[in-house]
């Protein structure tokens, strides 16, 4: 994500004009276009999903394969339906996410045993991406790719420091039995629960974004002297990175570490 954004601002490629596109989204009009991230995130989430999987799962890789095209063609398409990238914009998207997944596929193993068993590795994942956050081209407009790039960064930061402190506490949430497991059976109690988790999570997420972005609002504001009632103001750097960068990374402490043992307390897992 990272990559696609930065190449939006660094090639400052246009959206699509409208018209003759119909554009139905409007919040990222001020974004340039290529590369589509959506298409990049559609193609890498699907694909190293599937390609994951393999170990951990059973199941047919052919449905798989079919399941995890259909997404992403889907998520491509609805980027052209919606006025906001052109069929090359897509186009790359999707390719630079193969490139990328084509040459790290084979350290996969070395990167997830770095980042859940290394020293250093949380030290990494807060200070890596804060420092990307804040060297973030810079452009002659405001523009939301940083604060969305930093959004991203930081909530990817968090899972990556949450991961590692549940592999230190012994607490990896791992499937039991011999791996790969088959795929449960669709119930309704599997249902109720899988329900139970989506509604407890988006309740404590969403909960602990209002508090942290409100508390980093109040300190950066008081800080820098803004007044509270300068809304513009936290479009600036100094602001702008860091109260996101907090956010979400507690978004993500919160997701990986606390929601996960609440399940499991409440016998959701």
């Amino acid at each position: 994500m990272y990559v696609g954004q930065m190449m939006k601002d660094v090639l400052k490629l246009p959206r699509p004009h409208s018209p003759p596109v119909v554009k139905l989204e409007t919040r990222v009009s001020a974004e340039y276009g290529l590369p589509s991230t959506h298409a990049m995130a559609a193609t890498a989430i699907s694909f190293t999903f599937l390609l994951s999987a393999q170990t951990r799962i059973q199941f047919q890789f052919e449905v798989g394969l079919l399941i995890a095209v259909t997404l992403s063609s889907l998520v491509c398409l609805s980027r052209i339906y919606t006025g906001m990238h052109s069929v090359l914009d897509v186009i790359c998207g999707a390719l630079i996410s193969a490139v990328l997944v084509f040459f790290t596929y084979p350290h996969w193993e070395t990167f997830d045993h770095f980042q859940l068993t290394s020293r250093i590795s949380p030290i990494l994942a807060l200070a890596l991406p804060l420092f990307l956050s804040y060297t973030y081209p810079e452009l002659d407009h405001y523009c939301t790719t940083r604060g969305d790039t930093t959004t991203i960064l930081g909530a990817w930061a968090g899972c990556s420091v949450g991961y590692w402190v549940n592999v230190q506490l012994g607490q990896t949430f791992e499937p039991q039995g011999e791996l790969p497991v088959p795929l449960p059976t669709l119930t309704a109690h599997a249902l109720t629960v899988s329900a139970a988790r989506f509604l407890l999570g988006v309740v404590a997420l969403v909960g602990t974004r209002q508090i942290v972005k409100a508390l980093s609002l109040q300190v950066l504001y008081s800080w820098y002297r803004v007044p509270r009632s300068n809304e513009s103001a936290r479009r600036r750097r100094e602001i702008e990175v860091p109260y996101k960068f907090a956010t979400y990374t507690s978004v993500g402490l919160v997701n990986s570490i606390l929601v996960n043992r609440v399940f499991f307390l409440l016998g959701l897992l």
